[in-house]
């Protein structure tokens, strides 16, 4: 497995590096570990769009969009952009192309105990209204359902197989972030 300290040191890549190239940026990981918050910095700082995938999940009112709308609006994206950061896990929506096409994979990958907690400040941030990263009409919301899905559902062994499966693939750009301290020095790297 590879941390940040390694992937940057060991094999030599600079987050400078990819300032002067087309790049594109996966983040994925469990819920609410902080995705669209990152992807949000990523963008911002290279100067690139950026896909939140609940934005293409979700329409206004949490109303799942038809696959084949939302399958769409991902195939645009990816064949209009030279450079992107998307965050999502969405494995039937494009996910091995955005892995293959990424030049770096975020995978954040925090305890559950830290992902709730980020989720309740998340809501208590939000309440009543709709964050940035997704639908207007989207009230920011949270019951036992999203609770449990956080905590364990989100954390299935299919899913941890497959980041672990991610991180054997593309050892040369995937970075693991498993805590606000190793994400904080990931975005210290930026400046």
């Amino acid at each position: 497995m590879f941390y940040i300290s390694y992937l940057w040191y060991y094999l030599g890549i600079s987050l400078g590096y990819l300032e002067k190239q087309n790049m594109k940026i996966a983040v994925i990981g469990y819920s609410g570990s902080g995705k669209s918050t990152l992807a949000t910095k990523l963008g911002e700082h290279y100067k690139v769009d950026v896909l939140h995938f609940d934005s293409v999940q979700f329409l206004p009112g949490w109303i799942e969009r038809k696959s084949e709308e939302k399958q769409q609006i991902i195939n645009d994206f990816l064949n209009n952009h030279n450079s992107w950061v998307i965050d999502g896990n969405y494995t039937k929506l494009s996910f091995e192309r955005r892995m293959q096409e990424a030049d770096l994979i975020v995978m954040l990958l925090f305890s559950p105990l830290d992902c709730l907690l980020r989720v309740i400040k998340r809501y208590k941030k939000y309440k009543g209204t709709t964050r940035p990263d997704l639908q207007e009409g989207c009230l920011e919301k949270i019951d036992w359902n999203f609770i449990k899905w956080v905590l364990w559902e989100c954390r299935t062994k299919p899913a941890r197989k497959r980041y672990k499966d991610l991180q054997k693939q593309h050892p040369d750009k995937v970075v693991v972030l498993k805590n606000q301290k190793e994400m904080d020095k990931f975005l210290g790297k930026l400046c």
